[in-house]
């Protein structure tokens, strides 16, 4: 390669980033049936699956790797295929950075989580944690739903009167894969597509059995990143945004959608997303306080030519400037709401008043 044909430092920097796709999904969903797909295919790509226990206490269901033979690695093992693997039990910083002391040997990462973990803060940490941002990025949270045992678990009431683990994984994916569909009837399947799809619209839904999926549906999602083959403007337009949405208050975990037209102030959207995530003011209009799972929007931007992507995760929120407005396009903003206690007329009047702040 000459002088001019060498690639440039940035080029070089970003490349040096690894993807990371949280895996999630209760014991038994098909999770690690999965990772043994992707540990024994030749599918051409160099992925590195960790298997972890994370959360407090024992857990109930215990992680194990998914060689060949049903080995147990406490180390890290370079398979046929090209795919690592590896079975772990310290912390998932020091999984990862153990791993990117392999750096080289493999192009995407894969992370189980146990089957009742929340994936939030595991997906916080990846997400907005700056010195792991360095090596990897969150690429996206796929979780594996049951199809013969979904409905009871989304249904299972916490003596708290918390948000269940089974509405909470599914509430936080990107790719949603419904597994087992050959042990349920189709009118089972359409009914629990149907409850998926009102906890999160915005998720990529797929109909699996023995967890085989095409890798192109589950990997490269870039689904923090804003841009990419399923960008912000994309998703909205294809699956996250329908305007048959109608108003209605439900206290169990749901998708709400809103959208304004006309710019907004940028510090008035900082004060409503800080309102809404960290000081809890944002209620129903009949007094409950609204709780976020997850948010996701494009934003216009008083005085900016760019779309302005917002994402949230529990009571982490981050923005960035993507791809510039058309000439002459609308500058419409669009928001999803995933969570519980969502008051669609309530948050539509929080964010036409960000527009009216800058009148």
């Amino acid at each position: 390669m000459s002088d001019d044909e060498e690639i440039p430092d940035l080029v070089l920097s970003e490349a040096k980033k690894v993807p990371i796709t949280i895996i999630t999904g209760f014991l038994g969903a098909g999770k690690t049936t999965l990772l043994n797909y992707v540990l024994t295919e030749q599918h051409g790509k160099k992925i590195a699956v960790i298997l972890n226990e994370f959360g407090e206490g024992d857990s109930i269901e215990k992680s194990m790797s998914v060689g060949q033979q049903g080995e147990l690695f406490e180390e890290w093992l370079e398979l046929r295929n090209g795919c690592l693997c590896c079975s772990v039990k310290d912390s998932g910083v020091k999984a990862i950075e153990n791993l990117m002391t392999k750096r080289g040997k493999f192009d995407y990462i894969l992370l189980e989580t146990t089957g009742l973990a929340d994936p939030g803060p595991i997906a916080s940490m990846f997400w907005l944690d700056e010195e792991l941002c360095s090596d990897v990025f969150l690429d996206g949270i796929l979780t594996v739903v049951d199809a013969k045992f979904c409905d009871k678990q989304l249904r299972e009431q916490k003596e708290d009167g918390d948000i269940n683990e089974a509405q909470r994984q599914i509430a936080l994916a990107d790719v949603i894969l419904l597994n087992k569909t050959d042990l349920v009837s189709a009118a089972e399947i359409n009914a629990l597509r149907d409850e998926i799809r009102k906890i999160n619209s915005f998720a990529k839904l797929k109909e699996t059995t023995r967890s085989k999926c095409c890798l192109d549906d589950v990997l490269d999602l870039n689904a923090y990143g804003g841009q990419g083959h399923a960008s912000m403007e994309e998703l909205f337009e294809r699956r996250g945004f329908h305007k048959e949405d109608r108003h209605h208050i439900d206290k169990s975990v749901r998708t709400v959608t809103v959208e304004v037209e006309g710019d907004l102030l940028q510090s008035a959207l900082e004060d409503f997303m800080q309102n809404l995530l960290w000081e809890k003011q944002v209620k129903t209009s009949q007094g409950d306080v609204t709780e976020i799972l997850r948010l996701k929007g494009v934003v216009s931007i008083q005085g900016s030519p760019q779309r302005l992507v917002v994402q949230a995760v529990h009571q982490l929120y981050d923005s960035q400037f993507t791809t510039p407005w058309a000439e002459g396009e609308s500058h419409i903003t669009r928001v999803v709401f995933i969570g519980r206690n969502l008051d669609k007329q309530v948050l539509q009047d929080y964010l036409t008043k960000c527009v009216q702040s800058n009148r």
